[in-house]
């Protein structure tokens, strides 16, 4: 299987799983006004076990590092599949509210909030479990993430104070819980798979075997926590799996494409984690706020409205983002 040997290399995939977790949210924007996300989320599963097969047949079985992946998941005992399931469940809780956080709050504000959270916690939960890096620069760059994280806060309430019909809080709300979540579910993936990439530990999976798990337990675990959503949305009406069938195909390859360029985001983070650390790869590539703040301040224009000073507080915002994304890399 293919395994990333040096550490330059490694930060550079991190950084293509910035790119990619900040950006699949814009899927979302491209369907057609008709199609729920509810609806969207189902392709969106689909998407990511889809883009994990793919990689687990051809990254993941060729090359003689490793096990490939048939005989590797043919081994593998049941707490490292048990393990890596979990994750898929937790983090397909967290990413459903995530996507209702965005439908009532907007990019810019819930992606910040969530995976500000997200970033803090993951961290600190993986470099516990997996301590590589200087933790001075690593929770140096946490704190200045922190900061950020309030000061898109406090963006987003000079923004509810300037319009006449006040934004709701639920979106905010739903940033928080999504974030808190969010922050848990790499360790477990983590957790599952081999100490050393290129050792073949009897019963632990290869990286490319526990995010095809982790992507059935995101698949699975939607038969709960997304027909839950259908039935009493955060926003709007109920819908049906009949709307689903009804939808045109352009909507649901929109879907699956968020599923894959979250996939790919999510392999590489897993693939590059062996040379980097869990911390240092999970931490970098939520930087996927910076992208996706990027995305909703200057593409989709969500505080067009704000109040003045307002995008100077998201401008400062991004450089603290930035400079603590920095110090995570200089950490090793």
């Amino acid at each position: 299987m293919f395994i990333v040997e040096n550490y330059e290399l490694a930060i550079l995939l991190c950084v293509v799983t910035m790119i990619c977790w900040g950006s699949w949210a814009n899927t979302t924007k491209l369907t057609t006004k008709t199609w729920r996300f509810e609806l969207f989320y189902w392709d969106y599963g689909v998407g990511i076990l889809l883009a994990t097969l793919l990689l687990a047949f051809t990254l993941g079985s060729t090359g003689i590092e490793g096990r490939p992946f048939i005989e590797d998941i043919s081994q593998a005992n049941t707490d490292s599949l048990t393990s890596a399931f979990i994750g898929g469940i937790i983090f397909n809780a967290a990413n459903i509210l995530l996507v209702a956080a965005i439908a009532i709050a907007g990019m810019s504000v819930a992606f910040p909030v969530a995976i500000g959270i997200a970033l803090v916690l993951g961290v600190i939960v993986n470099y516990i479990s997996n301590p590589q890096g200087d933790p001075t620069l690593i929770f140096g760059g946490v704190a200045l993430i922190t900061l950020a994280i309030l000061l898109n806060a406090r963006a987003y309430q000079k923004m509810q104070s300037n319009l006449a019909e006040k934004i709701s809080k639920k979106g905010l709300i739903i940033s928080v819980v999504s974030g808190l979540l969010m922050g848990l579910f790499y360790k477990y993936v983590a957790g599952s798979m081999v100490t050393d990439f290129n050792v073949p530990e009897a019963g632990k999976l290869t990286p490319y075997t526990a995010l095809v798990v982790f992507a059935i337990g995101v698949v699975i675990s939607s038969f709960l926590f997304n027909t839950i959503q259908m039935k009493r949305p955060f926003v709007g009406a109920a819908v049906s799996f009949g709307d689903y069938f009804k939808g045109k195909a352009k909507d649901h390859m929109v879907g699956i494409l968020g599923g894959v360029i979250w996939s790919i985001g999510m392999s590489l983070s897993i693939v590059a984690s062996g040379k980097a650390g869990p911390a240092i790869s999970y931490g970098l590539g939520q930087g996927a706020t910076v992208v996706a703040a990027i995305w909703g301040i200057y593409v989709w224009k969500e505080f067009e409205k704000a109040p003045k000073g307002t995008k100077s507080l998201l401008n400062i915002m991004l450089l603290l983002y930035i400079a603590g994304l920095a110090l995570i890399i200089l950490s090793k």
